[in-house]
């Protein structure tokens, strides 16, 4: 059941346009439009058709259940690494806009973030944050609750921006550069494949 919901949790319902492909890949057998996608809720890479050319990057598309307005079929789960070039370099401008839209959520991670085992913290994934910093978040925490990203900077002068760290962790963790996934699902295997027509990841 515990299972069941974290799946539920996990599935993407709102994504952002990283890329459009009009003709698809060149390594494709067959001609269709593209897009690749990132998943608002777990940061999910995903390829998926979209039902005409008004898409644009940047833009958010719905990819939940039921009428999609601008995408008939996702794909397939796809890695950093099958990212064109158009997408990497919109990527960190997406993960930017979706940190900034779900404040409230990240600046929560801030606050409810604990240790990954004895020797580290989980808040230590973040770049650049070492114990001083660690130790300054959690003594500025324990007084009272960050209210907002501006309150961790004013309240942390160690810290740099806590947007461009989550972004940065982000991409990481997309790249497949960690044993820990702080923010987003392990990543996917080359083109992992979605079989249901009305699934989501």
């Amino acid at each position: 059941m515990e299972e069941r919901e974290q799946r539920r949790e996990d599935l993407e319902e709102y994504a952002a346009v990283l890329d459009y492909l009009p003709i698809g890949r060149s390594s494709s057998a067959r001609a269709e439009p593209l897009v690749q996608l990132l998943g608002e809720t777990r940061f999910t890479l995903l390829e998926a058709v979209p039902k005409g050319t008004e898409i644009k990057v940047g833009e958010t598309v719905y990819i939940g259940k039921g009428d999609r307005e601008k995408v008939s079929l996702i794909k397939s789960r796809l890695s950093y690494a099958d990212l064109t070039e158009g997408a990497k370099k919109e990527l960190p401008i997406a993960i930017s806009a979706i940190v900034k839209k779900n404040e409230k959520k990240f600046v929560e991670m801030f606050n409810n973030a604990g240790a990954l085992n004895i020797r580290m913290h989980s808040l230590e994934l973040l770049p650049n944050v070492g114990k001083k910093h660690l130790a300054a978040i959690l003594d500025a925490r324990d007084e009272r609750p960050f209210e907002s990203f501006a309150d961790i900077t004013a309240r942390v002068s160690l810290l740099q921006d806590p947007i461009k760290l989550i972004v940065e962790r982000v991409i990481v963790e997309l790249k497949g550069e960690s044993r820990f996934y702080l923010l987003t699902k392990p990543p996917a295997a080359s083109h992992e494949h979605e079989h249901e027509r009305g699934g989501r990841y």
